[in-house]
């Protein structure tokens, strides 16, 4: 996927710079243990304008996607519009992970050993092309 750069929403650019200067706890918690290369040498990037979606992560080298879920995403129509946003990431080649937020700050260990495996399949898929 050499030089291939993901369709955004620009209207969308302004909301990410705000919703990165206000993340929230479980966001800022998985933040401090993603950044910085931690899982595999793997840049990720926060509140990420992907089409016309903005995603909590992302690690372009690896295809991924981390979306965390409050509360409001157990309400039956919420899972309707994040199982169809997932498969709209997932028509763009990407890997979409969810973490309710209670996960991300009680267990975080489980989470965040859960991204590095799938980082590291991602990584290896032969259907994976590296940038």
């Amino acid at each position: 996927m050499g030089g291939f750069v993901l369709p955004y929403n620009k209207s969308l650019k302004y909301a990410s710079r705000k919703l990165r200067s206000n993340m929230t706890d479980a966001e800022l918690a998985l933040w401090s243990r993603i950044r910085d290369g931690q899982i595999l040498n793997i840049q990720f990037y926060r509140q990420k304008p992907i089409a016309d979606f903005i995603v909590d992560f992302y690690a372009p080298k690896a295809q991924v996607v981390i979306e965390l879920d409050g509360g409001q995403h157990q309400e039956e129509n919420q899972k309707e519009v994040d199982k169809q946003r997932d498969a709209d990431l997932s028509g763009l080649g990407l890997k979409a992970l969810r973490f309710n937020n209670w996960q991300v700050l009680k267990e975080t260990e489980a989470v965040v050993e859960k991204i590095y495996q799938i980082v590291e399949r991602q990584l290896k898929s032969p259907l994976h092309y590296r940038k």
